[in-house]
């Protein structure tokens, strides 16, 4: 018995090995969908152009911003987004005081109910920013988050 799964074991590592070997699991691959200029990018704009096709949005009551209005801990300040737009294809994070405003951005699959939630970083007082990305077009809230110590920019 342990000797068919030592031998299925290692069957499996051969193969894994053997897809690895050939490049089919290669880290640039994976890496190539990989938006660095928008990540990259200094102005909330440029990363939304780069990201979403578009530098504006649609404000909407329909999406939603949970965050504190006063953090404490800049390095963890809890942000959760909801929305009640149909067909939501994505729901991307900007924090506007960042030196880097693009935070996060979450590709949801069909049927995926339109809600996240993380911690993230802020430099300072300013803006969370989230926008939800439909096929009617990007639709977006604001909240203003006020940091009283400890901004990572700081």
């Amino acid at each position: 018995m342990i000797d068919q799964k030592r031998r299925k074991l290692l069957k499996g590592s051969l193969g894994v090995g053997l897809v690895a070997g050939a490049g089919l699991l290669s880290p640039q691959a994976l890496l190539a969908a990989w938006p660095e200029a928008a990540f990259t990018a200094e102005d909330k704009a440029a990363a939304m152009k780069d990201l979403l096709g578009s530098e504006t949005f649609e404000n909407s009551d329909a999406v939603k911003i949970e965050a504190p209005p006063v953090a404490e801990n800049s390095a963890a300040v809890r942000v959760t987004v909801s929305t009640d737009l149909e067909d939501a294809k994505s729901i991307t994070i900007f924090a506007a005081g960042n030196q880097r405003p693009l935070i996060a951005s979450f590709e949801l699959p069909e049927h995926a109910v339109p809600y996240v939630s993380l911690n993230i970083k802020m430099a300072e007082t300013a803006d969370v920013i989230a926008v939800v990305q439909t096929p009617k077009g990007l639709f977006g809230a604001a909240r203003m988050v006020e940091v009283t110590a400890g901004g990572c920019g700081a």
